[in-house]
């Protein structure tokens, strides 16, 4: 184990869920660093549709506080920013290019940069959208942590300058995910904000098997799909599920679809949060394909992989119940093996650990 380090997050949200995966990404991630003695403050700006649907304002696991104004906090933590063992800006967090400058010239020890949306913040940069980012920014950081692995982790060494980037993928906290034990509601279920990117996926893998299986039961829980689309009468639709519903929601689903992005699938290597959540509750994912999947989920043993509706009507209807179990089981084994928060959190303080000594006054000239 690595000494106890204190660490300064600011990232999209902790306090809510809605609409976004990363707030369960940081909550297990955090709650890994606090089992490990480490100490975390999180800071995420006071949005009001965040602030109206928060569902963990006061987390036992961490200090977390809210602003308004970019120079008031950093004011209000100065000593905390500059002396931790490292400050951690999140990617989409609202004027983050701002944020990263004004960080810079407080010179923290060490300044990382976790991006948990890697393939979509690197095409925004490619096509000169600064967000939350700016290019000229990635060198800055000691370390670029990247919810992608494989080849993009060179790509953002060598095309992007990143100084070192590493892979931190998503996490799950096996305690809140795991089988209910409830019975099956649905046949096949899917959980995820409203995408222009995804839908398409989704309409191929779960509405057209939802119209050519009347009899089976479906589910789709979200905010923001619009009010246009047209779904079957079988197919139940939640607006938004909070994390406390989660492992309920997967356990009483026979499937569950993971859904990828266009930039994530481009990039290869970038598992979702949901994937691990499903996989820990001992849901079979049904998914389609991105390089790296195979690896991470071997089709077949810890995975299906559809290419379109026939594979996941082949599925639905002809597994049978001992391959599905099988399936479930292996999947489970891998994440508690290997994609927990506690795994998280070490991979992460031993990367912090391993870092050069402060490198600020690169930062400020650079």
């Amino acid at each position: 184990m690595t000494r106890s380090l204190d660490i300064v997050f600011l990232g999209l949200s902790l306090s809510s869920s809605w609409g976004n995966g990363h707030a369960t990404t940081y909550r297990a991630l955090i709650q890994g660093l606090r089992q490990d003695g480490h100490r975390v403050l999180f800071l995420e700006r006071d949005v009001p549709w965040y602030a109206s649907q928060r569902d963990l304002a006061s987390p036992d696991f961490c200090e977390l506080g809210y602003y308004s104004d970019i120079d008031a906090v950093l004011q209000l933590h100065r000593d905390r920013l500059r002396l931790a063992d490292a400050v951690i800006v999140g990617s989409y967090v609202p004027d983050g290019v701002a944020l990263v400058d004004k960080l810079s010239t407080l010179e923290p020890k060490t300044l990382c940069f976790y991006d948990i949306d890697t393939p979509v913040t690197l095409a925004k940069l490619d096509r000169g959208d600064e967000e939350y980012l700016a290019l000229r920014q990635v060198p800055r950081f000691d370390a670029y942590l990247s919810f992608s692995g494989g080849e993009v982790l060179a790509l953002l060494e060598r095309r992007y300058g990143a100084r070192k980037a590493a892979a931190l993928y998503c996490s799950v906290d096996e305690l809140r995910y795991a089988n209910t034990g409830e019975p099956h509601s649905w046949d096949l279920g899917y959980l995820g904000t409203y995408s222009p990117d995804r839908q398409p996926t989704l309409e191929r893998l779960l509405l057209g098997p939802a119209r050519q299986l009347p009899s089976m039961r479906f589910v789709v829980a979200g905010p923001q799909y619009p009010a246009e689309i047209d779904w079957p009468a079988n197919i139940e639709r939640i607006e938004h599920l909070a994390p406390a519903d989660h492992a309920s929601f997967y356990s009483r689903q026979r499937f569950t679809l993971n859904v990828t992005r266009r930039d994530m699938i481009a990039a290869g290597w970038s598992p979702s949060v949901r994937l691990f959540e499903a996989a820990a509750c001992g849901t079979p994912v049904i998914s389609d394909f991105w390089r790296g999947l195979d690896e991470l989920f071997p089709n077949g043993e810890a995975a299906i992989i559809a290419q379109g509706p026939a594979d996941v009507m082949a599925v639905l209807t002809g597994l049978d119940d001992t391959s599905r179990t099988a399936i479930a089981t292996a999947a489970r084994r891998r994440v508690l093996g290997g994609h927990t928060g506690a795994a998280r959190a070490g991979e992460l303080a031993r990367i912090i650990s391993e870092l050069p000594a402060s490198r600020a006054y690169e930062r400020i000239s650079a």
